[in-house]
This record gives C-alpha cells, sequence and structure tokens, in this order.
C-alpha cells in the first residue's frame, strides 16, 4: 500500500504534468487534502513518514489553491516536490500530530422513521438519544498533543475566510471551537404528531413533505411555503428570503421540523422553523439544539456543523488530567463526555452535569495557580521586624479617636506577620470610613522604626495627597518619620530631588502613584508596600512595587474599600491573608438613602437648590458618557449641559467622565474638593477615592443599571463631613423586581450585606475585572457559583498539600493543564 506521502507526490507531479488546473484528481486538490491529511497525520505519528515537508506545511502550501493565479500554483507544487524528494532521515519527528479517531458523531437523537403515512405515535414522547458507537481506544499519553495549538484550519471546512471570521470569535485552535459553549439551548426534543400541536409550544414534528410553492412578497421577497404532513394531519411552513429551500425539500422527502407553532388566518403553522432530513444523527432539530455566539459571515446551522466535526475527529484527543481521586471525590463526569454533552446534550440532567464539570475544572485550576502564587510569596525570604510595643501605644494613644475593635484585630495580625522572616501578603478590607488608613500607619511606623522605607501607592493624584495630608497629621507626634509625597505631576527638579533622597534612604514613608513603580525610582530599604484601592491595580503593578525591596522581598498590605463576600474574596484574594474591618467608628453618621422613580425629578432638584444654598455641593452620576440609540439611560455630557442651561443656570456645574485625559480628570476633581464647583455631574469614574467633606448630597441616576456595591460605594462619596448626607437613587426602570432591589439599599448601610446579595442577585461581574485581578479569563464558571467553588477549593487544597509542584508522574497531565490555564498571567 503506498505511503499517504507517496499517494501525493504522484498527485502532485500529474497535476503539474496537466498545467495545474486542478484537474488531477476528481473534485480538485483541496477536496482531495481533506481527506488525505487524515492518513498523512496517521504516518507522521508512527514516525513512518519520509524526510520532507510536514502535513500542516502541505496543507499551508496548497491552501486556496483553486483561488490562486496558474504561476503560483506551478511554484508551490514544484517547491512541495523538491521537498518530498529529499533522502530519507533517521529520526521520526518528534511533535508529529496524533492520529485522527473514526468519525464519530455526537451523542444524539433517534426519530422513528415514517413510511408514507405512518401510524400515530404516543401523544407525547422525548425523543431519545441512540446507543453511542463504541469509540476507538485514546491514544497514548505522549501523543496527545495540546488542541490549543492546533489551528482551526485542521478542521474539514475551514477556508481562510472562515478563519478569519472565527477569529472574530476568539476562535484560532481546534481546543477553542471544543470550549467554544452555546449561549442557550432550543428544546426542541419534544416530539408530537400534528393533530395534537398547540399554538405556543415549541415542539418537534417528523413528517412527509406533500407540496412546495414559491411565491413573491410584497416587496419582493421570496416566501417558500412546504406543506407536511405525518397521517395525523398537516401543517404548512413558511420561509422568507431563503430560495434554494425550494431545491432542498421537494415533495416526498421525510424531514423534521423544530420550531415554535404560530398562528396565522385562524390555522396553526411554523414560521422560519428548523429543519433537516431525517437521519439518525440529528443536529438542528429533534433535540436540545445548542444556540452560539456568532458573528458576520457564520451561521448557526454552519457553527453547530463545525463543532460536530471538531467533536467527532478531536474530543477523543482530550486528554483527562483529573486525578481519579478528585473526579471521585468531586462525583464528576469525564472530560470527554462533558464536552459532548455541554454541546450537544441528550438531556438537561447531562447539560447540568456537563457544565458542572467544565465549570468544576476552571474553579479546580484557579485554586491550584492562587495556592502556587502563595506558596512562591511564601517561599521568599522576608525582612523580620521588631515591633517596638511602647512606641505603638504611644501612636495609638495619639490619636484624636478610638480605635474600634476590628482595627485593633487587624493591627494585632499585621504586626504578627512583620515579626516573621517571611514577606506578609495581606488584604485589608473594610467599607469607606472603616479607617483603614490608621491600621496602614501603624505597619509604616513599625518600618521605619526598624530602619527600612514604607511606600503608599493610590491609584490616583488625589487618593495620593488625601493620604499624604492624612499621614502628616497622624505623625505630627514622631517628627523624626519625614513622609514625603511623589507623583507624576511634579516639576522634573522636585522628582529629581526626591528620587535622590528615597535612593539615600532620608525619607522613611513615601505616597504617591503610579510614579513610585517608574524605573527612575530606587529605595535604598523598602520594607513595606501598601497598595491603596487594590481592585484599581493589576498584579503586575503590585509586583513591581514589590520588586523595589533590594536583597528580600518587602512586606505587602493591599487595601480595599470594595466589600466582597468571603467566597469571593477566597477565589480572588486566596493568595493573601484577609483582615476585615467590619465596625465602623461610632461617631460616623448615617447617610439618609431613599429610593425614588422619574416622578420625582423636579423635587429632587429642588432640593439640591437647598443643600447648595446653606453652602453644600452635590453629585450626579450618570450611567454613560454620550447619549446612545440604544441604551435608554442619561450620558453625563448632555446631562451637564442640560442642567446648566435649564436646570440651574446660577450655579458652578463641573463635568467629570472616563475619557477625559488623568490630568483633566485630576483637575476637575481637586477643584471640585476647593469648592470651586456647587454640583459635579460624573460617570461612575467617581465610585471611589474622592474626598469632600462638605459634599452632602448624592443623585444616581438610572440607578437600576449599577450593582448593590458599586452604589454602596457612590453612597460613601458623602458624609465624610459634619453635615447630615443624603443618597438619592432614581430609577428609570418602574417594575416591582427593580424597586425591590433598590429597596434594599434603604434598609441597610452594611457594604458586606449589600456585596453579599449583589453577588447572589447579579453574579460577580459588579465587583471587579478577573483580568484586572490577574487571574486567568472564566470560559465557563462564574465566580458565584459557590457550591462548585467550594468543592473545587476543598480538592485543590487537598491535593496541594500531597504534592505542591504537581511533580508527581500521574500529576503531569494535570500541572499541564494549570500552565496551559495560567498562560500570559503572572503567578509570581
Amino acid at each position: 500500500m503506498s505511503s499517504a506521502f507517496e499517494k501525493l507526490g504522484r498527485i502532485l507531479q500529474l497535476e503539474l504534468e496537466q498545467g495545474c488546473r486542478n484537474r488531477a484528481v476528481i473534485g480538485g486538490l483541496e477536496r482531495f487534502l481533506a481527506y488525505w491529511q487524515k492518513q498523512a497525520l496517521e504516518e507522521q505519528a508512527s514516525g513512518a513518514t519520509p524526510a520532507g515537508p510536514r502535513v500542516e506545511e502541505v496543507l499551508e502550501a496548497l491552501r486556496d489553491y483553486e483561488a490562486k493565479p496558474p504561476a503560483s500554483r506551478r511554484e508551490a507544487i514544484a517547491a512541495l516536490l523538491a521537498s518530498l524528494a529529499q533522502p530519507q532521515k533517521g529520526a521520526p519527528e518528534q511533535n508529529a500530530l496524533p492520529p485522527v479517531p473514526q468519525e464519530v458523531a455526537p451523542p444524539s437523537s433517534q426519530v422513528p422513521a415514517p413510511v408514507g403515512a405512518p401510524p400515530a405515535p404516543p401523544e407525547e414522547k422525548s425523543l431519545k438519544a441512540p446507543a453511542e458507537p463504541s469509540r476507538p481506544a485514546a491514544p497514548e499519553p505522549a501523543r496527545i498533543l495540546d488542541l490549543f495549538e492546533v489551528p482551526v484550519t485542521a478542521l474539514y471546512g475551514v477556508s481562510t475566510a472562515y478563519q478569519r471570521r472565527l477569529a472574530r470569535l476568539g476562535l484560532k485552535s481546534v481546543g477553542d471551537v471544543l470550549y467554544h459553549l452555546p449561549r442557550r439551548y432550543d428544546d426542541y426534543a419534544h416530539l408530537k404528531t400534528i393533530n395534537r400541536l398547540n399554538w405556543g409550544e415549541e415542539v418537534t414534528v417528523v413528517g412527509v413533505v406533500r407540496r412546495v410553492e414559491t411565491q413573491q412578497g410584497r416587496s419582493g421577497i421570496p416566501i417558500i411555503r412546504v406543506t407536511v404532513s405525518d397521517g395525523t394531519g398537516a401543517i404548512e411552513c413558511v420561509w422568507f428570503n431563503q430560495p434554494y429551500l425550494a431545491k432542498s425539500l421537494k415533495a416526498g422527502r421525510e424531514i423534521v421540523i423544530s420550531g415554535k407553532v404560530d398562528e396565522y388566518l385562524g390555522r396553526l403553522v411554523f414560521t422560519s422553523p428548523e429543519w433537516e432530513p431525517l437521519r439518525r444523527d440529528l443536529l438542528h432539530t429533534g433535540r436540545l439544539v445548542p444556540v452560539y455566539p456568532l458573528t458576520e459571515g457564520i451561521t448557526s446551522r454552519w457553527m453547530r456543523r463545525l463543532v460536530r466535526t471538531a467533536l467527532s475527529e478531536w474530543a477523543d484527543r482530550l486528554r483527562e488530567y483529573l486525578p481519579p481521586a478528585v473526579r471521585e471525590g468531586a462525583k464528576l463526569m469525564g472530560l470527554q463526555e462533558a464536552i459532548r454533552q455541554v454541546h450537544f446534550p441528550d438531556d438537561w440532567a447531562s447539560l447540568e452535569a456537563a457544565r458542572r464539570r467544565l465549570c468544576f475544572d476552571e474553579l479546580f485550576l484557579l485554586q491550584l495557580g492562587i495556592l502556587s502564587r502563595r506558596r512562591m510569596w511564601r517561599s521568599q525570604e522576608g525582612y523580620a521586624f521588631h515591633v517596638p510595643q511602647e512606641k505603638v501605644e504611644q501612636f495609638i494613644a495619639s490619636l484624636p479617636f478610638t480605635l474600634t475593635g476590628a482595627q485593633r484585630r487587624a493591627i494585632l495580625a499585621i504586626l504578627d506577620d512583620l515579626q516573621r522572616p517571611v514577606p506578609m501578603s495581606r488584604l485589608l478590607q473594610g467599607d469607606v470610613g472603616s479607617g483603614k488608613t490608621v491600621v496602614a500607619v501603624v505597619a509604616m511606623l513599625v518600618a521605619a522604626w526598624n530602619g527600612y522605607q514604607a511606600a503608599l501607592m493610590a491609584p490616583t493624584s488625589v487618593l495620593a495627597e488625601q493620604h499624604y495630608r492624612t499621614l502628616q497629621q497622624l505623625l505630627a507626634p514622631f517628627p523624626e518619620i519625614r513622609c514625603e509625597l511623589l507623583m507624576g505631576s511634579l516639576s522634573n527638579s522636585e522628582k529629581a530631588r526626591l528620587h535622590q533622597e528615597i535612593a539615600a534612604g532620608q525619607v522613611h514613608l513615601v505616597v504617591g502613584t503610579h510614579a513610585l513603580i517608574q524605573k527612575t525610582v530606587t529605595f535604598q530599604r523598602l520594607g513595606l508596600a501598601v497598595v491603596d484601592e487594590q481592585h484599581r491595580f493589576g498584579v503586575m503593578q503590585r509586583g513591581a512595587l514589590s520588586a523595589k525591596g533590594g536583597e528580600a522581598q518587602p512586606h505587602l498590605l493591599v487595601m480595599s474599600a470594595t466589600p466582597i463576600p468571603r467566597t469571593l474574596a477566597l477565589t480572588m484574594y486566596g493568595d493573601l491573608d484577609i483582615s476585615v474591618l467590619d465596625e465602623l467608628p461610632p461617631k460616623r453618621q448615617t447617610i439618609v438613602t431613599a429610593v425614588r422613580d422619574r416622578r420625582s425629578r423636579e423635587r429632587i432638584y429642588s432640593f439640591i437648590e437647598g443643600q447648595v444654598a446653606q453652602g453644600r455641593q452635590a453629585f450626579i452620576i450618570c450611567p454613560l458618557v454620550e447619549e446612545s440609540d440604544r441604551v435608554d439611560a442619561k450620558a453625563a455630557v448632555a446631562e451637564h449641559k442640560r442642567l446648566q442651561e435649564e436646570v440651574f443656570p446660577h450655579l458652578r456645574l463641573g463635568l467629570l467622565h472616563g475619557r477625559m485625559k488623568a490630568e483633566e480628570k485630576e483637575e476637575v476633581m481637586a477643584a471640585f474638593k476647593r469648592g470651586e464647583y456647587d454640583i459635579l455631574v460624573s460617570t461612575a469614574v467617581v465610585e471611589v477615592g474622592i474626598d469632600v467633606p462638605n459634599a452632602t448630597v448624592i443623585l444616581i441616576e438610572g440607578a437600576e443599571r449599577f450593582g448593590l456595591a458599586q452604589l454602596h460605594q457612590f453612597r460613601g462619596r458623602v458624609g465624610r463631613g459634619e453635615h447630615k448626607s443624603y443618597c438619592i437613587l432614581l430609577s428609570d426602570d418602574p417594575s416591582e423586581e427593580s424597586m425591590e432591589r433598590l429597596a434594599i439599599m434603604e434598609e441597610t448601610t452594611d457594604g458586606f450585606v449589600l456585596a453579599e446579595k449583589d453577588l447572589e442577585m447579579r453574579g460577580p461581574g459588579d465587583f471587579f475585572g478577573v483580568r484586572q485581578h490577574g487571574l486567568p479569563q472564566l470560559r465557563v464558571a462564574q465566580l458565584s457559583d459557590t457550591a462548585v467553588l467550594q468543592v473545587a477549593r476543598e480538592q485543590a487544597v487537598a491535593l496541594f498539600e500531597q504534592d505542591p509542584q504537581l511533580a508527581k508522574p500521574e500529576h503531569a497531565p494535570l500541572a499541564e493543564a494549570v500552565g496551559r490555564f495560567w498562560r500570559g498571567v503572572e503567578l509570581s
């Protein structure tokens, strides 16, 4: 029997002799290559391939052969023939593709085939999946390649044009296609006879085409009317602007129709239903039919066929990387079966089991990476500080207020960390006004008293300035401690002076923005890095500050004013120890919160005007920057203009939004703080960081568009001074559900209660972006899947205790999966 490459050589030689007219084989070279590559891949994997071009090189050289001009065809074939003529070499290719298993259809539904006018089947029944055909044995693990490295063009039917379209969906490899999950499913598994159909239900009918008519609509659009019968009755199916159906739907053909039963002129009809010929393996009808995210140039039917091709040709290549103990402990479906069932499920129960497996996988790999990150951090050498208790107590006694119990507990935990030779890695989480800065200052002072420097990095200049002023006040009893402010807005001479003094160790505490992590900034002995508003910085920026520690790793304290539910915090910050400030200072005033609808707008404006007349200031928050035809919501730019011209013409209104340059935003916030504006119209960029004690009112337009946790952050912009403050939530959605959700804001001011409710009702997206936190993107799992998350964490911790480096041979596939999942993300 000739080898695949010998066969290819003869075909190419014949094609060259015939003038490269694409006539050497029936159907053309591209069709021949679709079948040739299977044999060639098998030979290449077994090492039987002669020296010369690899399979991928052949496919690439002859891609779009039909479209190539004759000269390009001759050039490509001549080059391949020359390469095929190379002498045999000894060593087989090590990275060869494994053999492609025989085509195996995904689990599907089976329907009885009507012959002529069949007897009526039972009144209602679900289509059952046929017994799955036997599959070839899985290839040996060493020969299974990473399907995320196999280009999508390896799938039959994917041309260069389709490759570009799939790339718009992020599908560049076979693995991407296998994990391109449906966004929903149409339930067409319910089979009924025509005489038992009811208006409005989604069903499947098996019947025979009796009549096909083509008509012209009023606008010239062709209308195809097809009558289908099944022995119990007949029903008309109508399709618009699909004239080709007249050729496919011939009288006498047995077909399966799935769709919603409509009514037209008093009789039942199907309008644009899904259909396909009656066969054993149904793809578009008679089952739970997947509906995928699409892009221009790709239809639902084409995508389903592509996924089925990927499943039948490549799913057997998916390597089961979870250890048996983990699969059994978590009661999980096998990976290959889960991938098949999530695309073409036998039933809803199978779909749920498949989704649970894939969801577990992501959360499990996520936890292993986080545990690894924690282990790497703790394996580094740190600075063990001595804690001078007398000085700490002296600082606490000098404060103009009494620390809360939560603050004292956090300080004790941090001081305990600082005394260890392992670098601290702790999250200090607390609501707005809970006193995080004071806790951080204690740690910074301990570093200074030990002869080290401490740096506090804030996301904006306004925040950095606020922290600097706070530190200056708190450090008044300790004049020997020098604190400086470093920002990009300083003059070059000021920055140069500070850089020199910081490098010489003359500055003990440095407060700044991103300027702190510039290459020009060098610390003499950085012992503690404090990062404020953690969710505004990525892991890379956080790490850049820590990397300035010199011979050992500085201690790290990150702070967040965004209350995060415990389950979510364990996932997002599993590499950190967590301290929670869940008590507010006793004199902190309660902000009056009210939910109103659009009918109250004029009264709200009058109330704001009254507050300004008393010398106060106000925020007005809009969901959008500019108006949109697709979204009916207030936009900051247009609303600022309207309010200034029509509602508050005698007041001074400022505008703040995310499209402004950083310097412009900083200047507007500073001007508002100085009292140069009476009202600040802003988008969500004002969510954190601005401290204006004179602001007493915040009006949030389109409040239903924000999560509860974000609304709570907005509310924290007021109530920071001595005057009574108000938060008004104005909803554009009068529905009972929307108003009930917002009413929770009236009931509680506890950020952690609101965060739990937010996670329960809207998922984790309102808290922060996953990528911002240096975590991989999740394809399947939601961080609100707390039950699966808990199991995944337990299993990950148990496995990590046994084999933290995943060095055991049986964990090699898992180690590869963790590496691939975290690829492109900094683990350290």
